[in-house]
């Protein structure tokens, strides 16, 4: 059961998280800032959890690294969705915005979040440096692509763009988006996040590989599976937002 587990736990972590977040993003702004105190505060323990089974090699080692870069990847999930990491542009994108100038207005309204990311991928890389437990810098590296793909298509235009996800001091931000059947990015994407997926699973259930890689592989092939299931809600005629509907009630009493 070393597949059979890592992949469940993956699944309902990805599908209880997401509506958690949804669901403290919808709650008064005045909550706000409690809610991304409270986030800060798991970040440092998250951040702790990674340097700690950074030379544990056990399966509990596997989860353990798992949870806590998931842990931190939520923090800048709460800081962008509450508005508190985003960008120093924070209106909508001009209609005549085409080009190279639309992707530089595009990159402004989202550039304190992406250098977290790239701050936070950092931190994880140097707590884990040269230590046999890789799991939490593997994971956050998927999630960091798998993130950098979706916003790419959104960019480009996708059928489904999931709007109602965004609170309303980020109603802007859909103006950087662009509604179209499809674009020539995303077929590329969808057999990256194949390839990459089936690569994993193999990894995973080989014969010549310890338990502890089977076990982090498919924590790595779960996620790139639920990536690829991400990637086709985009221009499938899906209600996917059904999954969470329960952390969207939040915001009902306050539309």
């Amino acid at each position: 059961m070393q597949h059979g587990w890592p992949a469940l736990y993956t699944l309902l972590l990805w599908w209880f998280s997401t509506g958690v977040i949804l669901y403290l993003n919808g709650l008064p702004r005045a909550t706000h800032k409690w809610t991304f105190g409270a986030a800060t505060v798991l970040l440092g323990v998250a951040l702790l959890g990674v340097a700690a089974s950074a030379d544990d090699t056990r399966i509990s080692g596997a989860y353990l690294a798992f949870t806590s870069a998931l842990m931190v990847w939520a923090w800048q999930e709460i800081g962008f969705l509450l508005g508190y990491v985003t960008g120093p542009r924070r209106v909508a994108c001009p209609s005549g915005a085409r080009g190279w100038r639309r992707v530089g207005l595009a990159v402004l309204a989202i550039l304190y979040h992406e250098l977290a990311l790239i701050v936070l991928g950092a931190a994880i890389a140097l707590l884990s440096w040269g230590q046999p437990n890789q799991l939490a810098l593997w994971t956050f590296a998927v999630l960091w692509l798998m993130r950098l793909s979706a916003k790419l298509n959104v960019f480009l235009g996708v059928r489904n763009l999931n709007e109602q996800f965004l609170p309303e001091h980020l109603r802007y931000m859909h103006s950087y988006f662009r509604q179209r059947p499809g674009n020539a990015l995303f077929p590329v994407t969808v057999i990256a996040i194949t390839a990459l997926a089936a690569a994993s699973w193999h990894s995973a259930v080989a014969s010549s590989v310890s338990v502890f890689d089977a076990t982090a592989c498919s924590f790595v092939a779960m996620l790139l599976s639920l990536a690829l299931l991400e990637h086709w809600f985009m221009v499938l005629p899906l209600p996917s937002e059904k999954l969470w509907d329960w952390g969207l009630r939040s915001r009902a009493p306050h539309a």
